[in-house]
């Protein structure tokens, strides 16, 4: 098994309550290990066991109620 790294930068994302959604919807997508969130940089990094689609993390973000920044 490999580990892969993904960062996003993530619109809006100011706040720990912030944080807490975004880190809460990514952690449950399948084979995510860990997702760690900056807020000074508005970036995620996800960790994971295999590749993640840009529109699956997006639609995560979105169900925490933000966008993936272009």
């Amino acid at each position: 098994m490999h580990t892969i790294y993904n960062v996003y930068r993530v619109a809006g994302m100011t706040c720990d309550h912030c944080a807490n959604s975004v880190t809460e919807e990514l952690s449950g997508l399948a084979n995510v290990t860990d997702v760690d969130v900056n807020l000074s940089t508005g970036s995620v990094t996800i960790t994971s066991a295999d590749e993640l689609s840009r529109p699956r993390v997006a639609a995560a973000v979105a169900s925490a109620g933000h966008r993936l920044a272009d």
